[in-house]
C-alpha cells in the first residue's frame, strides 16, 4: 500500500506536471475541482434539453418545412434470419444455407435483408432534428463565447495567455463556457452510439475524447485561457455545416448550396488558419521555454492529434468539393455514391452530393437557353 501511494504521489507530482516553483494549491485556488464535479448534471441536463428539442421543437419545424417523415416497411418476423442479420452472417454461403434452413428462395431472403437493413435507417425526419439540436447548441456556443471573450485582452494578445502563469483568475463567464463544453462532449461521446451512424464514427469518437482530455488537463492547470480560444474557433464551422445539412433535408436547395461554401471558407479560416498559425504556433514560440512541463507536452500532443484530425477531414471535403466542379462527368456517380452514402448514413457527403446535383441543374438550365 505505501508503495502504492508513493507511486501515485510520484505520478501527480508538481514537479512533472507544472512548471518549476509552482505548486498544485496554487494553480486549483484559480480551478479547483468544480469542472469535474459538475459537468456529468450539465450532460445530463443537456441530454434533456436536446431530448426535447429534437422530439418535439424541430420535429414540428422539420414538417412545417415539409422534411418527409417515411415510416419504413418493416421485415416480416423471423427469428433465425435475424439471429444471422445480427451476427452480420448474411453474405454468400450464408444465404444459401439459409435458403436451404428455411426452403425459401435466395432473392427471397435477399429481398428480406433489404427490408430489414431499411429499418435501421432512420428517417429523414430523424436525421433533420439531430442536426437542429446541434445547429442550436453551436449557434448558442459561438454567440456567447463572442460575448464574453470580445472584452478579454487575450483574445487579441495571445501572448497573454502565458503571461504571468499560473496567476490567472477564472471569471464565472469563463467557467460556464467551459463546464457547458466540457457537458457537451461528454454526452457526445455517449450519445453519437444511439445516433445516425456516420463513416467517420470512429474518427468523431477520437475527436471527442482529444477534446475533453484538453478540457479537462487545461482546467486542472489552468490552461483555461488557451483553452477557451480552443473551443471558440471550432464553433462557427458547426453552425453551417449543421444549416447545410437541415436545408437538404428540407430539399432547399439553393440554402444548401451556400451554406456549404460558407462552411467552407469558415472551415478554411478557423480549423486550417486559425487554429495551426495561431494556436498552436503561439504554443510552440511564444510559451516560455524554461516553464515547458510535462501538461506543456501534453496539450501540444493533443493540439497536434487535433489538427491531424482536420487534416483528415479536409481531405475528404476537398475530394467531394473537387467533385462539385466536375458534374457533366460524375453527375450520375455521384447520384450513386449518395445512394451508397445514404446506406451508410454518412449526411455530409449526401449534402455535398446534393449540392452536385444542384450545379448540375443550374448547367443544364444555362445550356438550353
Amino acid at each position: 500500500m505505501d508503495s502504492l501511494k508513493s507511486m501515485l504521489s510520484a505520478i501527480c507530482s508538481a514537479h512533472m506536471w507544472l512548471p518549476p516553483n509552482v505548486t498544485w494549491d496554487r494553480v486549483l485556488k484559480y480551478t479547483g475541482y468544480s469542472l469535474f464535479l459538475y459537468s456529468i448534471p450539465l450532460a445530463i441536463i443537456l441530454a434533456i434539453i436536446k431530448y426535447f428539442l429534437e422530439r418535439h421543437f424541430f420535429v414540428y419545424f422539420g414538417k412545417y418545412l415539409g422534411v418527409n417523415d417515411t415510416k419504413v416497411k418493416k421485415a416480416p418476423p423471423n427469428e433465425i434470419l435475424e439471429k444471422a442479420y445480427i451476427n452480420k452472417k448474411l453474405q454468400g454461403k450464408q444465404i444459401l444455407a439459409l435458403a436451404k434452413q428455411l426452403d425459401w428462395s435466395e432473392r427471397k431472403i435477399e429481398r428480406w435483408i433489404r427490408i430489414r437493413r431499411s429499418q435501421d435507417k432512420p428517417s429523414t425526419l430523424t436525421k433533420f432534428c439531430e442536426c437542429g439540436w446541434r445547429f442550436a447548441y453551436a449557434t448558442w456556443s459561438f454567440l456567447y463565447g463572442l460575448i464574453i471573450l470580445w472584452n478579454k485582452p487575450w483574445l487579441w494578445d495571445i501572448k497573454q495567455c502565458y503571461d504571468n502563469y499560473p496567476d490567472h483568475v477564472v471569471t464565472n463567464d469563463v467557467w460556464w463556457f467551459y463546464a457547458m463544453t466540457a457537458a457537451l462532449y461528454l454526452l457526445l461521446s455517449v450519445s453519437q452510439f444511439f445516433e445516425v451512424r456516420r463513416k467517420d464514427f470512429w474518427a468523431n469518437f477520437v475527436h471527442h475524447i482529444i477534446c475533453n482530455l484538453l478540457l479537462y488537463s487545461s482546467w486542472i492547470t489552468n490552461w483555461t485561457r488557451i483553452g477557451a480560444l480552443f473551443v471558440f474557433i471550432h464553433d462557427p464551422v458547426l453552425i453551417f455545416i449543421e444549416i447545410a445539412k437541415m436545408t437538404h433535408y428540407a430539399n432547399y436547395q439553393r440554402t444548401c448550396h451556400i451554406a456549404f461554401i460558407i462552411f467552407i471558407t469558415t472551415w478554411t479560416i478557423t480549423h486550417l488558419t486559425l487554429f495551426p498559425f495561431w494556436i498552436i504556433r503561439s504554443m510552440w514560440f511564444q510559451f516560455p521555454r524554461f516553464n515547458i512541463h510535462l501538461t506543456y507536452v501534453l496539450f501540444m500532443t493533443l493540439a497536434c492529434l487535433l489538427f491531424l484530425l482536420h487534416i483528415f477531414w479536409t481531405w475528404f471535403i476537398l475530394k467531394t468539393t473537387y467533385s462539385i466542379f466536375l458534374v457533366g462527368k460524375i453527375q450520375r456517380d455521384s447520384r450513386s455514391e449518395s445512394e451508397h452514402s445514404d446506406t451508410e448514413n454518412f449526411d455530409d457527403n449526401m449534402v455535398i452530393n446534393n449540392t452536385t446535383t444542384y450545379i448540375g441543374k443550374q448547367s443544364h438550365k444555362q445550356k438550353t437557353r
